[in-house]
């Protein structure tokens, strides 16, 4: 083991001392060691701009690692270890010091290795693929102080562009060439004037018109069938096209089928069983008993007609309708030629064959939380579920959750137990609505109705201990694909305030309309929301979300008609009667090629108290800041309006709340290193009473204040980007704050160290 360390701590040492050795002693004299590239110079004839997919194409083409890369983070670290070593060292057959030399040593990368010549033909193929016919591509070695080491420039003419000036289509003698004729004068590439040749868009609008053919009937059909011609003689610097089909081209793929009979088999999930064969409107059913299963699903969820033309749509809609049901765990859909079909009428049976999954799931998370109010502690999530309860997708989940904090720094009060928090959630979901028909949903997206029961218990030792408890009816469905609708057709929330402590009542009394929201209360609820989430195109994506919601007007309305007045009363306890709604708007916009984006949010929101209240409940009330709003404050730190609790009262959360809010948000985010992004960001926004507040003064939303109380930050974030997990870390900068801080000016900030806050959260933040 000493001769280990000893080895490895000389290897350590020499590194640092390394920098006078060669890295180039080794290299033959013939040869040149590559540094990397120092420029890709594209130049465009005058009038032209290079379009930026070739310009990318081109630097992907001669994108060749040199030594001492992280191609990971795309990174070229300063020491070459191992081209140090293998210049330096010697290779002993055996032994450590052989060991050490295979795990250190770095293979030079030479210019004969990168070969620039064929690179340089590489450009010239992608411009010529791209209608760039008179382009041109040469290189350079540029050397520096060692004649040895050389980077390589590219030098690129791409001269100008050559567009499609006419299309000529096939003859009109038969059903497929008049299909093709059509779908090719409609393409958005052939059908308008190109503002270039490009090979791939003629690819992808070969494909597309496959697609279009193959959901027509023509089932085997492929893209390699449909030939262009290209003339660039009859009208200089400009290309004729010409569209036909292959010459080899089978007949049968020239056919349009239609859908012959449906066969659907269920295997169990252990395998074996007894067939029972079954007759279904439009299929027929092989199911290996004892199974269950709810024999309707398969006519809400196939979605192949007998007779009717045959759709590749059809088979996908299938597919991902069983799927998104849950219970099968494999679902394989293939189409045979019916050979007792007419010749002049071909058929494609349809075979659908899905394997049942295990009933049961179980699902563990833990996760660890620290909170703005200096509370720290893990949680715990345990969830079983059972996908199938009735046969037909019907899920029967239920949900353990808890949670243990204790306090931290200047806060903490000594004692031991702190704070925890256990609920249960028992949900019951249909996959189908079970609502009456007029409630408009797409055939081809899956639809829900959930049922809800869930219970809390929330202790707080310094404060308080509150239960909850509540039941719900939800409708999810969707009208269009880019459209999710959520329609909860009554949800009934009681809490109850069991138990407070003195320095919560000290803290109530002086704020009676926050101790009105805290009390013991049902809350009668409907609400909708409705979502439209959208990437317009591959530069821009939309998403826009309102929710509104009622509570207690229906038990309102009842109590009135039969003659009660004053506040009323649900099981001798009074509800909460209000109406809340909210919007939020998130656009983004691709700046640059490549993942540069500008993304920017708006959300408005305000609730009103009324009839058997005098306050929202505070569950229901807004607040901002933290890690997915104003980041330059944390959570509860600001509003309402400019409120802000007097000198030598403690801070407090409980009252940065308010009836109306509003927030813009302003994000560019950008590329680092691999999988490693920035951000810069400015965030505003604020949270306001609607109804006066004697106790929170300056709270109230008022016009001639409402500029001076949207607090404002700004600042720089971190994005670790694997797809699948984003890991992010923002430093909000604070600007203004919408209270008194005892400085004058916009910039009224007590110092810059007192104005950062950050934050490390999971997700992106809109």
């Amino acid at each position: 083991m000493r001769r280990i360390f000893y080895y490895i701590s000389a290897v350590v040492a020499g590194s640092l001392l390394l920098g006078a050795c060669s890295t180039t002693a080794r290299i033959p004299s013939d040869e040149v060691l590559y540094t990397g590239v120092k420029k890709v110079d594209i130049v465009a004839d005058s009038g032209y701009r290079v379009h930026p997919g070739v310009t990318e194409a081109i630097k992907e083409a001669v994108d060749v690692a040199p030594n001492n890369y992280w191609p990971l983070l795309k990174w070229h670290y300063p020491f070459p270890l191992g081209l140090w070593v293998y210049n330096n060292w010697p290779n002993p057959p055996s032994g450590l010091k052989h060991w050490l030399y295979e795990k250190l040593v770095e293979e030079p990368v030479l210019v004969s290795d990168v070969r620039p010549e064929v690179r340089s033909h590489m450009i010239e193929q992608i411009l010529d693929n791209n209608g760039y016919f008179r382009g041109t591509a040469s290189y350079e070695l540029v050397k520096g102080r060692n004649p040895k080491k050389a980077k390589i420039q590219y030098n690129v003419n791409a001269g100008p562009a050559f567009p499609i000036d006419t299309l000529i289509l096939m003859p009109d003698t038969c059903r497929l060439n008049a299909l093709v004729d059509s779908l090719a004068a409609t393409d958005p590439y052939l059908s308008s004037d190109s503002p270039r040749f490009s090979t791939d868009s003629l690819s992808v609008a070969r494909t597309r018109i496959t697609n279009s053919l193959r959901n027509r009937g023509y089932y085997y059909f492929r893209p390699e069938f449909i030939e262009y011609l290209a003339d660039s003689l009859q009208n200089p610097g400009k290309i004729a096209m010409k569209l036909d089909l292959a010459s080899n081209a089978p007949k049968f793929t020239l056919k349009p089928y239609s859908t012959g009979d449906i066969t659907i088999r269920v295997l169990r999930n252990q395998g074996g069983g007894t067939p029972d064969t079954v007759k279904l409107n439009r299929a027929t059913l092989i199911q290996m008993m004892p199974s269950r299963l709810r024999r309707k699903i398969f006519d809400e969820n196939v979605t192949f007609r007998p007779g009717r033309t045959f759709s590749v749509r059809n088979m996908d809609r299938t597919q991902a309708n069983l799927a998104r049901l849950g219970i099968f765990n494999a679902i394989n859909i293939e189409a045979v030629p019916d050979t007792m079909a007419p010749k002049d009428k071909p058929r494609l049976n349809v075979n659908v064959t899905c394997t049942f999954d295990t009933p049961l799931e179980t699902s563990l998370e833990v996760n660890a939380s620290s909170k703005s109010n200096s509370y720290i502690g893990p949680g715990l999530t345990f969830g079983v579920t059972n996908k199938n309860i009735f046969g037909g997708g019907e899920q029967l989940s239920v949900k353990l959750t808890g949670t243990y904090e204790w306090q931290t720094g200047r806060g903490r009060s000594g004692s031991i137990f702190n704070s925890y928090e256990v609920g249960i959630t028992g949900a019951l979901a249909f996959p189908r609505l079970l609502a009456p028909k007029f409630i408009p949903r797409s055939r081809f997206q899956l639809n829900w109705t959930r049922f809800q029961l869930n219970a809390d218990l929330l202790n707080r030792p310094h404060y308080f201990k509150m239960a909850q408890f509540n039941a719900s009816v939800n409708y999810d469905w969707r009208v269009r694909r880019h459209i999710q609708n959520t329609l909860t057709l009554f949800k009934l929330t009681y809490t109850n305030l069991m138990h407070t402590t003195q320095e919560f009542d000290s803290i109530m009394d002086a704020n009676p309309a926050v101790a009105q929201s805290f009390r013991s209360q049902f809350i009668p609820q409907m609400s909708y929301n409705f979502v439209y989430d959208r990437q317009l195109n591959p530069d821009n994506t939309l998403n826009w979300q309102f929710t509104v919601q009622e509570a207690g007007n229906v038990f309102w309305a009842i109590y009135r008609a039969c003659g009660k007045k004053g506040e009323k009363e649900l099981f001798g306890t009074p509800f909460s009667q209000f109406i809340k709604g909210q919007t939020q708007l998130v656009w983004g916009r691709r700046l640059f090629w490549g993942d540069h984006w500008l993304v920017s949010r708006v959300a408005v929101g305000a609730a009103h108290a009324y009839g058997n209240s005098t306050q929202v409940p505070y569950s229901e009330q807004f607040y901002v800041g933290g890690a997915n709003s104003i980041r330059a404050f944390t959570v509860r730190s600001i509003g309402p309006g400019s409120y802000k609790s007097a000198p030598g009262q403690p801070e407090d959360y409980f009252d940065r709340t308010g009836t109306f809010k509003l927030e813009a948000n302003v994000e560019y985010r950008f590329p680092l290193m691999g999988p490693l992004h920035g951000a810069v960001f400015v965030d505003a926004g604020n949270v306001w009473l609607l109804k006066d507040d004697p106790m929170r003064p300056g709270g109230k939303l008022q016009a001639k204040t409402f500029l001076k109380d949207i607090a404002l930050g700004t600042g720089l974030g971190l994005r670790f980007d694997i797809s699948m997990l984003v890991v992010r870390a923002d430093l909000g900068i604070g600007i203004h704050a919408p209270y008194d801080t005892g400085r004058s000016g916009y910039y009224n900030m007590q110092s810059f160290g007192k104005s950062l806050a950050f934050h490390l959260a999971i997700g992106y933040p809109f």
